[in-house]
């Protein structure tokens, strides 16, 4: 039996990613640390610190090793972290000489920090990935509907038209910030640790900078100044740049469930039988997706709260924050990979009806051109006076039922100035878009 969601079959389709899980699983956590262990042992060779000869037999060792698990998990039980017990079983595989160079001057820390960065990078690897899939649903979206009318809205009451592809270019535009963060917190936060027992490599000796170097060079990271151990804000931008992702997504997502209203009918998300259906209503189509981006959201905040609060590292080794590190990352991998790609299904299949967009457009009869109207009158009668006298207009027009139109043409203040097809092309809704169509060229191009 399981207690976390991330590990549950019942919710495995919903709320994890089984791709990103692996990533961040022991076998995937102990892959990362042997890694950097036959890393460390080339290293060393190279700059002769030990042997080649054993630096080769750790190397291989640490390919071919099949480690006890059972053994492995009793051991950190006890020591209180997984390093030990790991080496032990690296050293007696490596053999009795050789053996004993494994994690030669370095600690703990060193191995884990660093297998955590390889996990990180394999992590960002598959969001970017899938990231992109949302890039080009959006860009679709956005240029097959650069000229859908529809109601924009704001404190959710009709305000001014924009058009549907306005509305995805600026979800576009905002996915694409997210996406180049992703790639600047690269250099920043796959780099490599070595620093032993409290940083100063003083176990190493003579070359110790140059080994640094290498590892780094073997497992394809950056070099850091210096090592970064009781500094943790790297792990701590990578999850906040997550969370930064997660809440455009999520954004986007509770645009969609408003929009899937009943009552509102614009868009729904794409039909597969039984999804979003009800136990007991037979009619319903719950919006499942955006449930799942926004509630992916809240868990990925949070494990960027948890990783801030462990940026107080005290000294030169943590005496618990770095605990919640372990907990934190990778649930804010595998959740925000869930909302990556709930976000992909969601926008590669979205409904959207411009039939009802029109038809919703059109309910006020005319009221949300209503800016139209004041501006059509500024020149005529100054924009104050012409407020005052849309105003009074839109007010006749829900108490009388008549279109905006009728109310303005039949005021003798307004046909003074205006006729009745001059007001009719102003309040067009399609003649009041101002420059949505062009910034959605400007997102495409």
């Amino acid at each position: 039996m399981t207690a976390s969601i991330l590990d549950s079959k019942i919710f495995s389709p919903l709320f994890h990613s089984q791709e990103m899980r692996e990533k961040f699983d022991d076998n995937a956590r102990v892959a990362g640390y042997l890694k950097t262990e036959a890393a460390l042992a080339r290293a060393q060779g190279r700059v002769k610190m030990i042997p080649a000869e054993a630096a080769t037999i750790i190397s291989q060792a640490a390919s071919e090793i099949r480690i006890d698990m059972e053994q492995l998990c009793a051991d950190t039980g006890t020591v209180g972290y997984p390093i030990l017990g790991l080496v032990r079983q690296l050293s007696k595989a490596s053999g009795d000489q050789a053996g004993g160079y494994v994690h030669w001057g370095a600690t703990t820390q060193d191995i884990m920090d660093t297998g955590s960065v390889l996990q990180v990078r394999d992590g960002l690897d598959i969001i970017e990935r899938d990231l992109e899939r949302v890039l080009k649903a959006l860009e679709s979206l956005a240029d097959k509907h650069r000229d859908t009318v529809m109601a924009g809205r704001t404190h959710l009451q009709h305000a001014l038209p924009i058009t549907f592809g306005y509305k995805a270019a600026v979800w576009l535009d905002s996915l694409r910030r997210a996406s180049q963060r992703l790639k600047d917190i690269r250099p920043r936060v796959l780099k490599v640790q070595l620093g032993g027992a409290a940083g100063t490599l003083a176990s190493m000796g003579a070359g110790a900078e140059a080994v640094t170097a290498l590892v780094a060079e073997e497992l394809g990271l950056e070099t850091p100044l210096i090592p970064w151990h009781s500094t943790r804000d790297t792990f701590a931008e990578t999850v906040c740049t997550l969370a930064l992702l997660t809440g455009s997504l999520s954004k986007l997502a509770f645009d969609i469930m408003i929009m899937a209203m009943t009552e509102i009918d614009e868009v729904a998300e794409p039909f597969i039988k039984d999804r979003g259906a009800s136990s007991t209503m037979p009619q319903k189509r719950n919006p499942i997706s955006c449930e799942v981006i926004r509630g992916c959201h809240q868990g990925v905040s949070e494990a960027a709260h948890m990783l801030l609060g462990a940026q107080e590292a005290d000294f030169e080794r943590a005496t618990g924050p770095w605990h919640a590190e372990w907990m934190a990352l990778p649930n804010g991998f595998v959740l925000a990979h869930c909302a990556v790609s709930q976000a992909a299904f969601l926008l590669e299949g979205l409904v959207v009806k411009p039939e009802k967009m029109r038809a919703n457009l059109e309910m006020t009869k005319g009221l949300i051109v209503a800016e139209a109207a004041m501006m059509a009158l500024a020149p005529h009668l100054g924009r104050q006076a012409s407020h005052d006298v849309v105003y009074e207009a839109c007010r006749r027009s829900e108490n009388e039922g008549a279109t905006l139109v009728e109310v303005l043409a039949n005021n003798e203040l307004v046909s003074r100035h205006l006729s009745r097809i001059q007001l009719e092309q102003a309040l067009a809704p399609e003649n009041y878009l101002g420059l949505a169509q062009h910034f959605v060229g400007k997102v495409l191009a």
